[in-house]
Order: structure tokens, then C-alpha cells, then sequence
């Protein structure tokens, strides 16, 4: 189990992302990790927000890295920031193009072109552990299952120890993705990635997050109470809680909470799960 969070911007998002680290760690995280920008202030930003965070937590504290608007040599400089901190566990993605998930990608002129070429880079740069994306829901460029199953296979021969999945709705969805791969003998654990809506706003945005809109059903349990806040909000914990039963009763190997830098979703839907017996 383990929660995602992003650099905060300013004081008030560093108060915020506090907060929520203090209000997490008496859960127990596995690990938790820091999304990533591109270059410049961004990269300094994850750097030192990965800095504050594992001096926060007993947890184990991985990074993020992408491949967008960034050389092979500001890459290895990130890689090695990452080793001068001390965090030894890098998330490793080619990352969304500036447009959004479904905007064309454009490889930097003297970057890398995916996450395989990535993980080799991380791989061959230190003693690092690597994870990588993969996509329930199928990637966004090119809505290819197969050939989704196909890149997490070649990311696993690259180097790569385990995946965690974009945020998705649907437990079929993820229990055809690990079929699909454990077919082409790929073993990578692949840990659920986990988004509760907590309010109706964030339907639509969700698509912008990941490629993929909401499922109607879940979408329909939404706009059923949706002139309710406190009714949307309860709802969409149901939603998260369901979900992870069914991920955990059918062999998800762990599940990554995306915190959006706050706590109390998470919490709650991590207090409910371990009502449930099989849970404890």
C-alpha cells in the first residue's frame, strides 16, 4: 500500500502536503512516491519535496521521472539528484506530452523516445529499483490492449521490478491487463493505482488525467446525489472501497492511493477496507 503525492508550488502547498504526509504515515505506507515535472524549477521541486517527504516518513520514498522536454544528459542529472538524496527507487514513464494524454508525443532532440529507453538509462546508471506505468484502461495514444501488454513485457526485460497502474474504475479492466501480460510471461507485480471522486467536478477531469472517461455505472451512482456534496463525497468512497475488496480478493498484489496532497479520502476508504475481514 502506498500513497502518490505531487511538489508542492508555494509555502501554502508545502503546509498542505505536511499535512497529509503527517496525517498518512500512522497508516503504514509501503512506500510513497513524488510525481515529477520537467526540467528546471519543476525538477527542483520533486527533488526537494522527495527530500521533505522521506525525512517525514518511515516509509521507503521513490521518485518519479519522465522523458518529456528533457535530454539524456539532463536525465542522468536528474537520476543522480535522486542518488544524492538518497532515494534509490525511481518510477520510470515516458510521460504525458504537454497537450495532455492524448496529444501526440514528441520526442526531445536529444532525449529518449519511451519508458523501455528510459528504464535502461536508470538501470544502467546506479543500483536503483524501477517501476513502470501500465494502463487498465489502455494508453491513451494508441487504445492498443495488446500492444499495451507488449511494452510492459519489454519494460520488464529492460530492467523494470513492478508496474502501478493508471487510475482506473473498473476490476475487470485490471484483471484482463495482468492476464494479457502474464501471457507473454511477464511476472511484474502490478499494483492498482486508486483515485476516489470526491466530488462531481472531478468526472470530467479524469479523463484528462488518464484517456479514459468513468465507467456509467459509476458514473450514473455519481450524478445520483450530485445536488449533494456530502452524498457525492460518500459515494465516491463507497466506489473507492468496492473497488479495492475486489482488486485485493482477486490477487492485486498492493494498491497506490493518488492523494492529490490530502488525506482524509484516503483514510477513510483505507479504515473501511480493513473493516472487512479479509482485510485486517
Amino acid at each position: 500500500m502506498s500513497f502518490e503525492f505531487f511538489p508542492p508550488k508555494d509555502d501554502a502547498g508545502t503546509a498542505q502536503l505536511l499535512t497529509a504526509i503527517e496525517a498518512l504515515q500512522p497508516l503504514r505506507p509501503d512506500f510513497v512516491s513524488v510525481t515529477y515535472g520537467a526540467t528546471g524549477s519543476s525538477r527542483e521541486r520533486t527533488i526537494d519535496a522527495t527530500q521533505l517527504i522521506a525525512a517525514r516518513t518511515d516509509a521507503l520514498t521513490m521518485g518519479h521521472l519522465t522523458c518529456v522536454s528533457q535530454s539524456v544528459n539532463e536525465l542522468r542529472g536528474a537520476v543522480d539528484a535522486y542518488a544524492e538524496a538518497g532515494v534509490r527507487h525511481i518510477l520510470a514513464l515516458r510521460g504525458d506530452p504537454p497537450g495532455g494524454p492524448t496529444a501526440a508525443w514528441e520526442r526531445h532532440p536529444d532525449g529518449l523516445d519511451n519508458a523501455t529507453e528510459l528504464v535502461e538509462l536508470v538501470k544502467a546508471s546506479g543500483d536503483f529499483c524501477v517501476g513502470v506505468a501500465a494502463f487498465p484502461d489502455a494508453h491513451p495514444e494508441h487504445h492498443d490492449f495488446d500492444l499495451d501488454a507488449r511494452i510492459l513485457a519489454a519494460k520488464e526485460q529492460a530492467g523494470a521490478e513492478f508496474a502501478i497502474t493508471q487510475l482506473f474504475f473498473d476490476a475487470d479492466a485490471y484483471f484482463r491487463l495482468v492476464e494479457r501480460v502474464r501471457a507473454l510471461g511477464c511476472e511484474l507485480p502490478i499494483i492498482a493505482g486508486i483515485m476516489p471522486v470526491t466530488n462531481i467536478s472531478q468526472i470530467e477531469r479524469f479523463a484528462s488525467f488518464s484517456g479514459a472517461e468513468l465507467p456509467a455505472p459509476v458514473v450514473s451512482r455519481l450524478r445520483a446525489v450530485a445536488d449533494d456534496p456530502a452524498a457525492v463525497r460518500e459515494v465516491g468512497v463507497e466506489i473507492a472501497v468496492e473497488l479495492c475488496d475486489r482488486l485485493l480478493a482477486g490477487g492485486a498484489p498492493g494498491l497506490q492511493f493518488f492523494t492529490q496532497n490530502r488525506s482524509k479520502a484516503t483514510a477513510e476508504i483505507l479504515r473501511r477496507l480493513r473493516e472487512i475481514q479479509p482485510h485486517h
